[in-house]
């Protein structure tokens, strides 16, 4: 199945995705911190903070205050690292899955709204 959306179409669906998530009283993650739960959830573990840090390209502060406020949501846990005590792990949480999940559902729908309006003539 391919994907052919023009720039404008692609920012709909994004914004109808947030606008959407925001009706759902879901947690309001910045655009950082939503990359961040992305790239834990969608990337193979282990993930540490400087990790991500290399990956998303920021300091490790950013990260660490990002990991602050996705850990009061309960959208991921630290843990210390067993093999290395100095090195904490970020993992997944089962509310942080359902999260993704849900908002993942919404991309879907929204998707199909903007298939619908496009197949209907309507903007």
């Amino acid at each position: 199945m391919g994907i052919n959306l023009k720039a404008v179409q692609a920012l709909d669906l994004w914004r109808g995705a947030i606008v959407e998530s925001v009706r759902r009283d879901a947690p309001d993650l910045s655009a950082r911190q939503m990359a961040l739960l992305l790239t834990v959830y969608l990337t193979p573990p282990p993930h540490t903070v400087r990790g991500l840090a290399a990956t998303l390209n920021i300091s490790k502060p950013a990260i660490t205050r990002a990991l602050d406020r996705l850990t009061e949501f309960g959208l991921v846990k630290r843990k210390v690292d067993d093999q290395d005590r100095r090195s904490v792990l970020i993992q997944r949480t089962v509310k942080g899955s359902v999260f993704l999940r849900e908002f993942g559902d919404i991309i879907v729908t929204a998707a199909a709204a903007a298939g619908e309006s496009a197949t209907t003539g309507q903007t």
